[in-house]
């Protein structure tokens, strides 16, 4: 049997504390009702999902039944249990990303190559964004989901993209971080952390070595998209094999995010000029 090793994960806790705006608490609840829902292709009744998302009952089916208007929920059977609706399929049709659809060779190859799980992450304003995962083949690996974000300041893929951000990004950036100090083993101080950033932009490689999640350890890079967008290749490793392969896994992933930003910039000098 594997044994997926998952990384904790998730919005800010202030999308759903009590001083949080009603209607982005409103539609924040509706996105937990949405994941929770994920995967479950039998349903969940409501008393399920207000347990499972520690809501009341009432508020639970007062957003079920807003979601199942515009289809985004159907009905999983006559007993009351509902499931996600059609209308989110049209919705991801139109989700491309055409830096993922491009990487993902080079992602396959690298977890072939590693036998590791590797990510890719997109930067989204203070967080890193999955957009893209292939797992390793070990039975003990680490997990996350496509479509979870992480923060920043204390996650491998998250260190890259910020040492690779131009100084002036970077200090804008920088105002809207917070070093917490629940974070594992991660840098407490904008000092530690500028330090650490610093040794990065050297390297080329970030680390995570249990700042963000007990037990996981783990290597970024980052890589610049044909628009602009920054991005960061990782590969997660549970941390009691991470030391014994360590120096193998950087070798991997530099020649992997080498080979992946050299395609992206042959494609961007070759893009049509608009206009």
């Amino acid at each position: 049997m594997e044994k997926d090793q998952a990384r904790s994960a998730g919005r800010s806790p202030r999308a759903t504390s009590a001083g949080a705006r009603p209607g982005i608490q409103v539609i924040a609840r509706a996105a937990d009702i949405l994941r929770a829902l994920e995967g479950k292709n039998q349903g969940l009744s409501l008393g399920q999902l207000a347990k499972e998302l520690s809501l009341p009952r009432s508020t639970v089916q007062r957003i079920v039944g807003a979601l199942d208007d515009e289809n985004f929920l159907i009905a999983a059977s006559p007993t009351a249990r509902v499931r996600l609706g059609p209308a989110l399929v049209q919705i991801a049709k139109s989700v491309r990303f055409e830096l993922a659809q491009l990487a993902r060779p080079y992602l396959e190859e690298l977890s072939r190559e590693t036998g590791e799980t590797v990510d890719l992450a997109l930067l989204d304003g203070v967080k890193a964004v999955f957009v893209d995962q292939v797992q390793g083949t070990h039975r003990l690996r680490a997990v996350s989901a496509v479509g979870v974000s992480f923060p920043l300041h204390c996650t491998a893929n998250g260190k890259a993209m910020l040492a690779a951000l131009d100084p002036e990004s970077f200090a804008r950036l920088k105002l809207r971080i917070r070093l917490t100090a629940s974070d594992g083993t991660a840098a407490r101080t904008w000092p530690q952390l500028d330090a650490e950033l610093a040794q990065i932009r050297k390297t080329g490689i970030a680390y995570d070595r249990e700042d963000h999640s007990e037990g996981i350890s783990a290597i970024g890079a980052a890589v610049m998209g044909l628009e602009g967008e920054l991005a960061a290749i990782s590969i997660p490793v549970p941390t009691v094999r991470f030391d014994v392969i360590e120096n193998e896994l950087v070798a991997s992933l530099r020649r992997c995010a080498g080979d992946l930003q050299q395609l992206l910039s042959v494609k961007g000098r070759s893009a049509p000029v608009a206009g």
